[in-house]
């Protein structure tokens, strides 16, 4: 593990790091969501490993189980949420030029996070 981050929705943990990619754990617990959002930088692949999760993509909301998988394309809005009855751990996959946590534009945030 590169890097472990606890944050109000959950958590995550670097597991891969290069100049073209990295790969994180993220889990979200049950009832919480990720804020919806877009990257300028970076577009992202989620493969669920503890589902279902609640995924919303340039506002459609569709439920998806453990196995399947997701892309997300660079400025794509998009949102991770998991149901009150079930945390969700998924793997995220990012490819493009830069992949700091500043590379966020929230569009919503239950949290008050901009």
């Amino acid at each position: 593990m590169l890097e472990y981050s606890e944050r109000p929705w959950g958590s995550y943990q670097v597991l891969h790091t290069n100049d073209f990619s990295q790969v994180k754990e993220i889990t979200v617990k049950a009832g919480a969501r990720l804020s919806y959002q877009t990257h300028e930088k970076r577009a992202e692949h989620w493969l669920i490993t503890q589902g279902p999760a609640l995924v919303t993509i340039d506002g459609v909301t569709k439920t998806m189980q453990t196995g399947e998988s997701v892309d997300i394309a660079i400025g794509v809005a998009h949102r991770m949420a998991a149901p009150e009855s079930n945390g969700v751990t998924f793997i995220e996959v990012q490819t493009g030029t830069y992949f700091g946590e500043d590379d966020i534009v929230r569009l919503e945030d239950d949290f008050g996070r901009s």
